[in-house]
């Protein structure tokens, strides 16, 4: 156990000695190994931009996202807008090309508190399921926005938001 010094609270003890740090650093290992490897080589359409939280919740004020509502967000990054929608009740799923932006949805997902209802996969959003959405969140592109437009008139139920 790492001992504390009460007068200058420096810890003794490395952080990854505990079960939580060593998920951390196991993590950041698996990351850097796939960022440095030459198979890590995925083409994005949309470049990864954090949304703004204030958009976030913005967004699903606009979709009037409930506990009955089934959120998909396409090309997902951190995960953070169907975390927050799941965080209102909702349940989700998040896809994204980039497998280092799923991992990182993941944990962000366990640290929520809210992993059990939503799903996190590595998958082209052009290939993606979405009939089952009662609520699609995009944050991308005016390009990629237009080539999805056929699959959302395709596979949504007429009612569905897309925001």
């Amino acid at each position: 156990m790492g001992q504390f010094n009460n007068r200058m609270r420096i810890q003794t003890e490395p952080a990854y000695c505990t079960l939580a740090g060593l998920r951390r650093l196991s993590v950041a290992i698996i990351v850097l190994a796939l960022a440095s490897s030459p198979l890590y080589a995925v083409e994005l359409d949309v470049p990864y931009v954090e949304t703004p939280e204030d958009i976030v919740q913005i967004m699903l004020d606009i979709a009037e996202v409930t506990p009955d509502d089934h959120v998909i967000d396409l090309g997902t990054g951190d995960g953070r807008i169907v975390i927050a929608a799941v965080q209102r009740g909702a349940t989700g799923l998040g896809v994204d090309l980039d497998p280092l932006r799923i991992e990182e949805a993941r944990q962000n997902a366990i640290k929520a508190g809210v992993a059990n209802r939503v799903t996190f996969e590595v998958q082209d959003l052009f290939q993606t399921d979405i009939s089952q959405a009662t609520v699609v969140t995009l944050f991308l592109n005016s390009e990629v926005n237009i080539r999805l437009r056929p699959a959302l008139f395709d596979q949504l139920k007429p009612g569905t938001r897309v925001v």
